[in-house]
């Protein structure tokens, strides 16, 4: 991938405790993200975490549909060792990167949650996650950060003064494209969380209605399918 994409960071925001409550905040996304996935049975399954932070995403999808195993990458040092330090005897490995070079048909599952609009190279990494899944593996990506987001212009310097990361402006045409090329089967569907939104004035929505709208209209989720043979 591209060099930004390589470098590690510490952590991810800034601001050390935004970091530990993004966890919180992310967690009802998550478990509504694991009901619509089509797989129900992943007893016998291997699963990659692409960007996983703290590791909160992989713990909620053990506790809701128990997996063989599962790597969680990130770029942020502090974050992988958080989740290595709250994952237990949890089937899970950790490591630091923003890259899964290396592994070759090696997962059944991959899911990425808001951070695909960060890597630099995004046909590299499409190209990566490919090459990891096993013939007819899945690869959930999902993202509320792209150019058809009402709000982008305003969250494309919040994520830059909030955050250590690099932000990318791309459209949800452009991702579909980008892994179309890779050789996946695309489709999407918008996230339509069902759950109640809570009221919360942070900067990211400037009006509750903001909140509402992004949740249920303007976040998408990506499954993209390697085809058998």
């Amino acid at each position: 991938m591209g060099d930004s994409v390589q470098k590690t960071i510490t952590t991810w925001y800034v601001d050390p405790d935004a970091e530990n409550r993004m966890s919180d905040g992310h967690a009802p996304i998550w478990r509504h993200l694991i009901d619509v996935m089509v797989e129900r049975d992943l007893s016998e399954k291997s699963v990659l975490d692409f960007g996983c932070n703290q590791g909160g995403l992989l713990r909620h999808l053990h506790a809701i549909r128990p997996f063989r195993k599962a790597l969680g990458v990130d770029i942020a040092e502090q974050s992988i060792a958080r989740a290595e330090a709250l994952k237990g005897n949890l089937p899970i490995q950790y490591a630091v990167g923003g890259t899964v070079e290396g592994w070759v048909e090696e997962f059944d599952l991959a899911i990425s949650h808001e951070v695909i609009y960060l890597v630099e190279d995004i046909d590299t990494h499409a190209a990566d996650i490919f090459k990891a899944l096993k013939p007819g593996g899945v690869y959930y990506a999902v993202t509320g950060c792209h150019t058809d987001n009402p709000l982008w212009p305003k969250w494309r310097e919040l994520v830059a003064k909030r955050t250590n990361t690099v932000v990318q402006d791309r459209s949800i045409s452009d991702y579909g494209r980008t892994f179309a090329k890779a050789g996946f089967e695309v489709s999407g569907r918008k996230l339509e969380y069902d759950g109640f939104i809570p009221f919360v004035e942070d900067g990211w929505t400037p009006d509750f209605a903001d909140a509402l709208d992004y949740y249920t209209q303007t976040k998408i989720i990506f499954r993209l399918v390697k085809r058998l043979g």
